[in-house]
């Protein structure tokens, strides 16, 4: 019997950009466009500027380019900074189902090696669609998922960034086999990374996997063995971490739809699950011309996993950017406070601001099993407002940026323009986005990386 890693890699060696329908094609445009703004948002953040001190103390070849810069460093370096830079203000795209993951996490994977050599821009979309669509499946693989097994979602990038990498090294499928074979035998996460207390690691375990895996594609290049059982045999991820898999899910109908026109973008730079309670509560803000002085408390009914994970005791006291942006009632008391959740709430001054912080203790979260049962399908939550005037409630089952509620290109316009401030202006901005569009003409990277550069 086939194992499900040849099937995976079967499907990667045989998709070509012709074979991508023109939906799935626009969305990695989207995603591309989306996650280029994020790292140059991240530009500007703290842990890639101390991983980039290590990573000149470590020395390497001139591969691939820093995304919005003109600096390059190796092949697997570059992957790892672009996808840490993507990933740091946890701002890029979200998919969730069973498990959450960031599928853009990956794109650098093709990206960089694609740069380093010489594809086109239709060669990197289509890795880029294949990161995706892997990742994506295996998210849907694990029931429960691999956060419920206390693993974090990077234990499922190790699996699909050696796919996308291999794509472009153009590895074969008993190549691509041993690259996801190296990679998923070496690098399972556990979830303390994103338990209790967040640090720097929070975004950076992606990242890591992102680039074992095109470590891993190169040395199956160069003749590496890996174990063809990593996902499914003896001592596999499916036998140590437990029952509960539906392989169907990872393998069915794999080139006929494309789980990528499902993924979702983050319209707030916020844990995935806040974001239907803050658009919630942002609608009734707006919506009634709520005054921050005239809030008495906020409820939220929300999912299990929501209450548990977001709002813990740390979460009523974030000390950091990384516990903040994954703290609910610091996200709710930014809303309340400024009718507004950005990047700027998450800045030091903010983190620590009484105008912010008094909110705090008027947030109380609430897990509804009524509610739980219908998550994954729907993330639905009610949000009630008591002010001095009287008691609002909003409930919302989507949050913007949801697939059935994506960003418009205004949204995706504007998103863009504040990561890429004050370097971009705003026609730069639309410049750029219509490259993007235009990416799968592109026969060289060349143009992309100078036209994003910002230092």
């Amino acid at each position: 019997m086939e194992r499900l890693t040849a099937r995976l890699a079967r499907f990667t060696h045989d998709l070509t950009w012709n074979h991508i329908p023109d939906d799935a094609r626009l969305a990695a445009k989207r995603f591309l466009f989306d996650s280029v703004g994020c790292a140059l948002g991240g530009l500007k953040q703290e842990d890639p500027a101390i991983y980039a001190r290590v990573l000149d103390f470590l020395g390497g070849n001139p591969h691939a380019t820093v995304i919005g810069t003109d600096q390059k460093r190796s092949l697997v370096q570059a992957a790892l900074v672009n996808s840490l830079l993507i990933r740091v203000m946890d701002y890029n795209d979200i998919y969730w189902m069973q498990d959450p993951s960031h599928p853009s996490d990956i794109i650098p994977a093709a990206l960089s090696t694609g740069e380093y050599l010489g594809k086109s821009g239709a060669d990197v979309l289509t890795g880029v669609v294949i990161a995706y669509e892997i990742e994506m499946r295996l998210c849907e693989f694990a029931v429960p998922g691999i956060r419920e097994r206390g693993w974090h979602h990077a234990t499922l990038t190790q699996f699909a960034s050696p796919f996308a990498a291999g794509k472009l090294l153009g590895l074969s499928v008993e190549q691509m086999v041993s690259a996801a074979g190296i990679a998923g035998s070496a690098h399972c996460t556990t979830g303390s990374v994103t338990a209790g207390k967040l640090t720097m690691m929070k975004n950076t375990v992606d990242p890591l996997a992102t680039a074992a895996g095109v470590e891993a594609a190169l040395l199956a290049r160069e003749g590496y063995s890996g174990p063809e059982h990593a996902l499914d045999g003896k001592e596999s991820l499916m036998h140590v971490l437990g029952e509960g898999w539906a392989v169907e899910k990872l393998v069915d109908g794999l080139g006929e739809t494309f789980r990528i026109t499902q993924c979702g973008m983050k319209a707030y730079p916020t844990e995935a699950l806040t974001h239907a309670p803050i658009t919630a509560l942002l609608n009734l803000i707006r919506k009634h011309d709520i005054r921050p002085d005239a809030i008495k408390a906020v409820r939220v009914k929300t999912i299990a996993r929501a209450a548990d994970i977001l709002s813990d005791p740390s979460k009523y006291d974030p000390q950091s950017k990384e516990t903040a942006d994954h703290s609910l009632p610091y996200c709710l008391a930014a809303a309340c406070a400024f009718a507004k959740v950005t990047p700027e709430e998450f800045e030091e001054k903010r983190i620590h601001d009484p105008a912010l912080r008094r909110f705090l203790p008027l947030i109380k979260v609430e897990a509804d099993p009524a509610y739980e049962a219908l998550f994954p399908a729907k993330q639905p939550n009610l949000v009630t407002v008591e002010t001095a005037s009287g008691t609002f409630e909003e409930y919302v089952e989507y949050p913007r940026g949801h697939y059935t509620t994506p960003l418009e290109k205004v949204d995706l316009l504007q998103k863009f323009a504040a990561l890429a401030a004050p370097e971009l202006s705003e026609r730069k901005v639309e410049e750029i986005y219509d490259l993007l569009m235009g990416f799968d003409a592109l026969e060289t990277l060349a143009p992309f990386f100078a036209a994003v550069r910002i230092r």
